[in-house]
């Protein structure tokens, strides 16, 4: 391994008829080389820290430089979901296992399953990619025997894929493992049942194999310039979680309300419509490229929500511009009462702003009749909305989009959506789920979780767009 230099090159060698060769370079920080040495002899190697802290890099070179020697011919790389895997592990920003072996691998299928061909001076590896988040994915590495797992991400894992994948591992002839995470709860099962569980056994002289643990920050990356960390950091609420787990690399507990930047001066984001004037109400409405509206059905103890947010050209950010409660629990309001109010909402929204194109409707996705009424009842009306499913996706992911978009002020609410912002004021962690290491938003009807969710699948859709996914490179 070339760890001397500041600057690692990992070149291609003529092997199996190949001609090509290949040097990728990539500046590491004596930390990260020093991390790495320890790798070549610990079976068990873990990079924890900050995003964009080079956690991944370090990791896919280590094993793509065993996968050189290794007598072993397949091998595992796993993230939350395949895309995850393929974007951190496979393309990396150029600096995943595509690049180190361009030249000398393809993508292709062993067993139904996806996977990189890679030939090596020790013949072809077979780097099997799958998802590693649901409580079933453990179903999809069943069947091989892996010499070496990569994981990335490996606290957003399901348990029953980190054992499987163990379990998948007892016949390797050089077994080795890398993970890597941003700093979590610290109360969180991963770090119990393995991280901090190996380094006490480390420390007593009782895990055979070695163990290999390395905390970085943002600011040992070498390769990002201080005006880009700058940049990065600009992202984040100070006051929230995400800044102390992604930023300051803590593992922390999420407490408190959930949006507490927002709940403090709560002005930065809301805008007085009446109070403008008509040269920044045409600039606003000619900045926005369509309307998005979002539905969540009430329950027994909650109220059916309406969210209108505007979408700005180019994704460049969100205007929260209408909200609705229907007055009435389930089984208080029928299908017809629920067609005509949202055919209402949508109308009297037209009727103030005209100019303004309503392109869409996302709905909760686990109430299809009432979906398809909705649909029915605005085709008849002439609306000409697009309807579609909620993309469900996960909270915390929603929240994170949220708080990042409120700090870089590319998410704004019209002080007319009280119920918006009263929500996102109220939203608060919940504490007995906290002690348990999991990061769940409150939801006992003490806050508004309805105005909420309509809210979010509004534009979740649209989260890549509207912010760059984080890296945890």
């Amino acid at each position: 391994m070339i760890l001397i230099l500041r600057m690692w090159q990992i070149s291609a060698v003529r092997c199996s008829g190949m001609s090509k060769s290949k040097t990728l370079s990539f500046v590491f920080s004596e930390k990260h080389q020093e991390y790495m040495r320890r790798s070549r002899s610990a079976a068990i190697n873990v990079a924890e820290g900050a995003v964009r802290a080079g956690k991944t890099v370090d990791n896919v070179f280590a094993f793509a430089y065993e996968l050189e020697t290794t007598p072993d011919k397949l091998h595992l790389a796993t993230g939350s979901t395949i895309a995850n895997a393929k974007l951190n592990i496979g393309d990396c920003n150029g600096y995943g296992l595509e690049g180190i072996f361009r030249g000398r691998c393809k993508w292709g299928k062993y067993k139904d399953n996806e996977c990189l061909q890679i030939k090596t001076p020790t013949g072809v590896k077979i780097v099997i990619f799958a998802g590693g988040g649901k409580a079933d994915s453990f179903k999809k590495i069943r069947g091989n025997s892996y010499g070496m797992w990569i994981a990335t991400e490996i606290n957003l894992h399901h348990d029953n894929t980190i054992k499987e994948a163990f379990n998948r591992q007892l016949a390797a002839q050089r077994r080795k493992i890398y993970w890597d995470l941003n700093p979590d709860n610290p109360n969180a099962p991963i770090y119990a049942e393995y991280i901090d569980k190996y380094a006490s056994m480390q420390a007593a002289g009782t895990l055979l194999g070695g163990y290999n643990y390395e905390h970085f920050t943002i600011r040992d990356n070498l390769t990002i310039l201080k005006q880009r960390i700058e940049e990065i950091v600009s992202q984040y609420d100070q006051e929230s979680v995400w800044y102390r787990r992604d930023i300051l690399g803590e593992r922390c507990v999420a407490d408190g309300l959930v949006y507490q930047a927002f709940a403090d001066q709560p002005d930065r984001n809301i805008i007085c419509w009446a109070e403008l004037n008509e040269e920044d109400r045409r600039r606003i409405l000619a900045s926005v490229d369509f309307v998005s509206i979002g539905v969540d059905f009430g329950g027994n103890r909650s109220l059916t929500a309406f969210v209108a947010t505007a979408v700005l050209r180019g994704f460049s950010g969100l205007l929260v511009i209408r909200d609705h409660h229907i007055q009435g629990r389930k089984g208080d309001i029928d299908p017809n009462r629920l067609n005509a109010e949202f055919v209402g909402f949508v109308q009297r929204l037209r009727a103030d702003l005209p100019s303004l194109y309503i392109k869409y409707c996302f709905a909760d996705s686990e109430a299809q009749y009432l979906i398809n009424g909705l649909r029915k009842a605005s085709f008849e009306a002439g609306l000409g909305i697009s309807f579609g499913d909620s993309a469900k996706k996960e909270i915390t992911q929603r929240i994170y989009c949220t708080t990042a978009l409120l700090n870089l002020g590319k998410l704004n609410i019209l002080s007319d959506c009280e119920l918006v912002i009263n929500g996102l004021k109220s939203a608060i962690w919940d504490k007995d789920s906290a002690e348990k290491g999991k990061d769940v938003r409150l939801d006992n009807f003490s806050s508004d979780i309805d105005i909420l969710d309509a809210f979010e699948y509004s534009w979740e859709r649209f989260m890549k767009k509207l912010l760059p996914e984080r890296s945890t490179a």
